[in-house]
């Protein structure tokens, strides 16, 4: 009897120690790829002494993944970019509401859901990028003016498959209604000066290369090929400046709904919109901090300011659907 109230004792001090360490440590499911999270993490764990444990795949599969897993589910985080993506993952019943005074106080409402379900943790402009070689910048004003004849044989676009380009779209709906929307798309892609790109790097690309004279991407591409090479003969414009401002997106976060650890879950993302954790996140990609609080990098800092477009990010969620189809309408591939 006494040996197996001892095996019994042991038995229920390892449960509690396995339980205990679980408590001090979050899983994170990220559509953001291991270089760009992991000094985050690194960072917090040092201060915390939490472990943060990760795994990266697409933001479709990791959605799909949740919902199979439910309540068994090893994740408490869910982070990925574009807010269409965080909206998709919010309507797909994967993340839950988290309220917390400290995001409200560090993320403006714009760039949070309005169910608390998820905030922006890092913003990227998806802007206009000229040729420095065949473009005056006094050439150039809005989104909605490349549709205009003079660009006609001169426009480089990405895919629309993008979530990036549907988002942007989908701005534009909400700014302009479907109907001058799709003929603003319909224009651009008249203007085309040759097939759609799979990606912006690309696209930055054949600007450089005399393809095409203007584009749209978002700025960290801009950023990552500039670092390679300082000589790239492409800048960006930040148009609308004179009415709505520039379309910004995000890269995000929420609590999953059957978060093992959803309080230090919480913990963590209230963390990552502190200062601390803002100069990290968006740094190691070239990206704008979501806190206003926080300077950009120099790299970044030295494109310039200008107005964002103030319209609710998850607008690009809840016009997603309808941008989709505009585009196919307009032909845009």
């Amino acid at each position: 009897m006494k040996a197996r109230n001892a095996l019994l004792a042991a038995f229920t001090l390892s449960t509690l120690a396995t339980a205990v360490q679980a408590a001090d440590e979050v899983v994170v499911y990220s559509a953001r790829i291991d270089e760009l999270i992991k000094p985050v993490f690194d960072a917090y764990t040092e201060k915390t002494g939490v472990k943060v444990k990760f795994i990266t795949d697409k933001e479709a599969p990791l959605i799909a993944r949740l919902k199979a897993e439910g309540a068994n589910t090893p994740a408490d985080l869910l982070i990925t970019v574009d807010a269409g993506n965080l909206w998709q993952a919010e309507q797909e019943g994967v993340l839950q509401p988290t309220k917390s005074d400290v995001i409200d106080a560090n993320i403006p409402a714009q760039y949070r859901s309005s169910t608390d379900s998820w905030t922006g943790l890092s913003l990227r402009a998806r802007t206009i990028f000229y040729s420095t070689e065949r473009v005056k910048p006094q050439e150039l004003s809005t989104y909605e003016a490349l549709a205009d004849k003079n660009w006609e044989g001169r426009l480089c676009l990405r895919t629309s498959k993008k979530v990036y380009n549907q988002s942007l779209t989908a701005t534009l709906i909400e700014a302009h209604g479907a109907e001058k929307t799709e003929e603003i798309v319909k224009g651009w892609v008249n203007n085309l000066a040759t097939d759609v790109f799979p990606d912006d790097t690309a696209l930055l690309q054949a600007i450089d290369a005399g393809q095409c004279d203007v584009g749209i991407t978002n700025t960290y591409y801009y950023g990552r090929l500039h670092k390679q090479q300082p000589d790239l003969k492409v800048k960006p414009f930040w148009p609308n400046q004179d009415d709505r401002g520039v379309h910004v997106n995000l890269a995000g976060a929420g609590v999953t709904k059957h978060a093992p650890h959803a309080e230090q879950a919480k913990k963590l993302l209230e963390w990552m919109t502190t200062p601390e954790a803002q100069s990290i996140f968006a740094g190691v990609n070239q990206e704008f901090p979501a806190n206003p609080a926080v300077a950009p990098s120099e790299e970044v800092a030295a494109w310039g300011t200008f107005k964002a477009d103030s319209v609710a990010t998850e607008v690009a969620g809840k016009r997603q659907a309808e941008a989709t189809m505009l585009m196919d309408r307009a032909g845009w591939q």
